[in-house]
């Protein structure tokens, strides 16, 4: 059993930045990033294979990097030029498996969340 412990959330202005961490307790192909605002479904923000495939979706590109540390089994997600409209909890997600695609159902590995909010 996987396990996924974030870090790195909290409360910024308009145009701030954070850095999230997501570090797992064992080896997974593919990690990513997913947010959920209050009274909206869960979102893919950003991908990661273990041999740096990358993807973000089109609302954070040019703002939100995603990368990890192989040797740390750790992904972190850098969010500069924050808005309002990116508040929300963030979670980590893993997966063992072959295909890396910003859906939910193909991860089976969760962390609990760290909120992130922005002020205008």
């Amino acid at each position: 059993q996987v396990q996924l412990v974030e870090s790195g959330g909290g409360s910024v202005q308009t145009g701030g930045s954070l850095r999230l961490s997501c570090a797992s307790s064992g080896y997974t192909n593919c990690m990513a990033w997913f947010r959920q605002a209050p009274g909206k479904e869960r979102e893919g923000v950003a991908y990661i294979t273990k041999v740096g495939t990358a993807r973000v979706t089109d609302s954070v590109k040019g703002r939100f990097i995603i990368s990890q540390d192989n040797a740390e089994n750790t992904v972190y997600l850098q969010m500069n030029s924050l808005k309002p409209e990116d508040t929300a909890m963030y979670y980590c997600a893993a997966t063992s498996g072959a295909i890396c695609q910003l859906l939910a159902d193909r991860f089976n590995y969760w962390g609990q969340g760290t909120q992130v909010t922005v002020s205008s």
